[in-house]
């Protein structure tokens, strides 16, 4: 039905019958000059506002005057009344909103609440940001802000946005959780505020500029791009600001002093939208059930360990609305078929439905709400079958075994289609690959990749398939290379910092993630990340343990991620002397 919505409940049709034909119907509803005869006892079960009306009116009254609405909003209201239902499309709904909260139908305020709760976009969420400001909702504003928030990169480019005011402003870009990949993107976007109404805005930079973290941007940014801006300069209160964080940031980076004289909120990391879990492996010559979670936002790990889960490596883990799943794997003793999904909300392990085969060296991945896991070794012999996990119904089913027995592989998905890549199969390794179509249940063989790999990490990125890493048979590699479906060709890019295999992998904010491994000779905490554009590796913090066997996911939004990252407060201290010109924004 498109963006058209119909919400039905439980009515008799036998009163909307009676009041088309005017049956019984004792009171007449006037909205400019069209009357809706009504049995006033329906209509006020569903209105507060009704009711209110018929009890102060007199026994002789009949017509009542409904001003402040317009006839088509009274239809349809009467008609929800009537018959349970209501449509609501984008060109009526705040309308309709704003007449339902007006008569106090609240089944109809909370129809297009959720309306326009499905509905948010860049272009639109700071009108319903607004919107309750007249209609009073405080669901859609609360997801409207948090929309704002979360999308800030893309709704600070959108006309919407400049219709702020600037207290409204002020307190988005004073939260901690506000989504920006870097700092000067806050920055950026006071300035095209402001140049929306310079002559009233720009007395308002001061008071902006002072909730922009300005120690979280570069040395080279501060200088050229901030204070050098001639709204910086023409402020007597910002060019201190910013000619005292500069100094600051530069005595750091020149003699390592401290940075506690950078002010609290200038350098106060904010929070991550997502964070990377790293779950299982193994450590010091044993399976460990350690969770750790990576904040982007301050290259930090926080244990998240639940002491009760039981220890597991070589497994596959997968994120789907909200929660972690843990699939496969082995404790040295057993290879397992069964599945444990972590509840991020409530930090709680279940158990859920197990695979067909037991699955240690899986390959796991998500695609359309599906949990594959594929290949992997059920304790006799690498395995060729593969299946499919929904979690609506905590069922798996089988689907078309590979081309090719595979475990220690790895897999992902791109464009609707599962790739999966290297291996063992018991005899070799691996560098044969190849994808599977849901459309088709039917595995196709792609080219192979430049060499064998096993213990590889498989990754969607940048609209393109990376193999990185693994072990060829021989030797640990830290080489990577890309897949482009389109040309079905491989590409070599530049090589990791450090060789590794069995690691983990992921993408947090448009950056490859490479984490732990076993690097030929030892079990490593080491992190580093890739980034497209650079073509370059960068080292990130350690894990705080030594782990190889392990998997990685990338979990968002969380709205709880306060409880997946350190303190902000506790931060701040070791924040403060780390800072460096490295750290912050390059652009």
């Amino acid at each position: 039905m498109g963006d058209e919505g119909y919400y039905p409940h439980e009515s008799s049709s036998v009163f909307n019958d009676l009041r088309l034909q005017g049956g019984f119907c004792d009171a007449t509803i006037k909205v400019q000059d069209v009357s809706f005869q009504v049995h006033r006892v329906i209509l006020a079960t569903y209105s507060p506002y009704f009711l209110n009306v018929f009890r102060c009116a007199s026994p002789q009254d009949k017509v009542f005057d409904t001003p402040g609405l317009s006839p088509d909003m009274m239809q349809l209201i009467i008609e929800f009344v009537y018959t349970g239902s209501v449509s609501v499309r984008e060109e009526n709904v705040r309308e309709l909103l704003l007449a339902a909260d007006h008569l106090q139908v609240a089944d109809v305020v909370q129809t297009c609440s959720d309306f326009l709760v499905e509905h948010l976009r860049p272009r639109n969420c700071v009108g319903l940001f607004q919107f309750p400001n007249i209609c009073f909702s405080s669901s859609l504003q609360h997801k409207a802000y948090r929309y704002i928030i979360d999308h800030f990169e893309e709704v600070a480019l959108c006309e919407e946005f400049l219709q702020l005011s600037v207290h409204e402003l002020t307190a988005i870009l004073d939260s901690d959780d506000l989504n920006v990949n870097k700092e000067s993107i806050a920055y950026e976007a006071v300035l095209r505020w402001i140049a929306n109404g310079p002559e009233e805005r720009k007395a308002h930079i001061a008071v902006l500029l002072s909730k922009v973290r300005l120690g979280l941007m570069s040395l080279d940014y501060l200088m050229t791009k901030v204070i050098q801006n001639e709204l910086v300069i023409n402020s007597l209160e910002c060019m201190p600001m910013v000619v005292k964080t500069a100094e600051t940031m530069s005595s750091i980076t020149t003699s390592r002093t401290s940075g506690s004289h950078l002010s609290i909120l200038a350098s106060r990391p904010r929070l991550p939208y997502a964070v990377m879990l790293a779950i299982g492996g193994w450590s010091g010559g044993d399976p460990t059930n350690s969770i750790e979670a990576y904040d982007i936002r301050a290259d930090n790990w926080t244990n998240v360990t639940i002491a009760q889960e039981r220890p597991r490596a070589y497994h596959g883990v997968a994120f789907l609305d909200g929660s972690v799943y843990c699939v496969g794997g082995s404790d040295r003793a057993e290879q397992f078929s069964s599945v444990r999904r972590l509840d991020l909300r409530t930090h709680v392990w279940h158990e859920v439905a197990p695979m067909f085969s037991c699955r240690c060296y899986v390959s796991v991945t998500v695609l359309d709400g599906y949990i594959y896991a594929m290949g992997g070794y059920d304790g006799y012999t690498r395995l060729c079958t593969a299946e499919r996990y929904r979690p609506e119904t905590n069922q798996w089913s089988l689907i078309a075994p590979m081309q090719e027995h595979r475990s220690d592989a790895s897999s992902t998905t791109l464009r609707d289609m599962v790739y999966i890549c290297g291996g063992f199969n018991g005899i070799e390794c691996l560098q044969t690959c190849e994808c599977y179509s849901p459309r088709t249940n039917q595995w196709t063989t792609i080219s192979p990749m430049s060499c064998p790999r096993s213990g590889i990490g498989i990754i969607a990125y940048a609209d393109r398939v990376y193999a990185v890493g693994g072990f060829d048979g021989s030797r640990r590699l830290s080489t990577a290379e890309f897949y482009n479906p389109c040309t079905n060709t491989w590409l070599r890019v530049r090589s990791m910092i450090t060789p590794r295999s069995n690691f983990g992998i992921a993408v947090l904010d448009n950056q490859l993630f490479v984490v732990g491994g076993f690097n030929g000779f030892t079990t490593s905490c080491n992190v580093e990340h890739y980034d497209v554009a650079t073509d370059a590796w960068a080292a990130a913090r350690n894990m705080n343990i030594f782990r190889s066997a392990l998997s990685c996911c990338v979990a968002c939004p969380l709205p709880n991620v306060d409880k997946y990252v350190v303190s902000r407060d506790a931060l701040l201290p070791l924040y403060l002397d780390d800072v460096c010109v490295e750290s912050g924004d390059s652009d």
